[in-house]
């Protein structure tokens, strides 16, 4: 635990000994989202994602981000065991929310090559189902969930893209063990 502790304050302090800047900016992109179901046959989707983001820091930075974002994938084939039978597709219109920490790896001139990762929480608006044969509650999937990024960035002047992973920590429905995971490719403008 004195290790954990440690390493939290060092990392901190970098952080803050580092020459502090704040950038500000907008960002938009698409996804290829599958959701993980035990013993169906699934594919990718592809979807949107547009919104805000800042980062403080130099060297090391804290990218706090908030978008809307579309995910989900399509099902296809009959469950066996505590799986249901189901085919069609589901799309969620998500708000979420990464905290990412990231470090520069790479900086000549106006060009900079990052690392970040961190958590992200999703909070669902709303969903649109087409599943067909659905048994019991294979549908009922839960409002939020938690989940992680991890990925690379280039910023050339005030341009920024990333390309991330994101895995589900939570299950969108507990009784069919089903995660969203998703692979992100976005472009930015820094404002500030």
């Amino acid at each position: 635990m004195k290790k954990y502790i440690l390493s939290l304050a060092l990392l901190a302090a970098t952080i803050a000994g580092a020459k502090a800047q704040s950038t500000f900016g907008i960002k938009g992109g698409v996804n290829f989202s599958k959701i993980n179901t035990d013993n169906l046959s699934e594919s990718t989707t592809a979807g949107y994602q547009a919104g805000v983001f800042a980062r403080v820091g130099n060297v090391w930075y804290l990218q706090p981000e908030v978008y809307l974002g579309s995910r989900g994938g399509k099902f296809e084939g009959s469950g066996t065991g505590n799986t249901a039978s189901a085919s069609g597709k589901v799309t969620f219109t998500t708000l979420n929310v990464p905290v990412l920490l990231g470090r520069k790896l790479v900086s000549v001139g106006s060009l900079n090559v990052r690392a970040m990762a961190g958590p992200i929480y999703s909070y669902n608006l709303s969903d649109k189902n087409t599943l067909r044969n659905v048994a019991d509650d294979f549908g009922n999937y839960k409002n939020s969930t938690l989940g992680f990024q991890a990925g690379a960035g280039v910023d050339i002047g005030n341009i920024t893209a990333d390309l991330r992973y994101e895995g589900g920590l939570t299950k969108i429905n507990e009784k069919y063990g089903q995660r969203v995971n998703l692979w992100a490719l976005s472009i930015g403008f820094k404002i500030l």
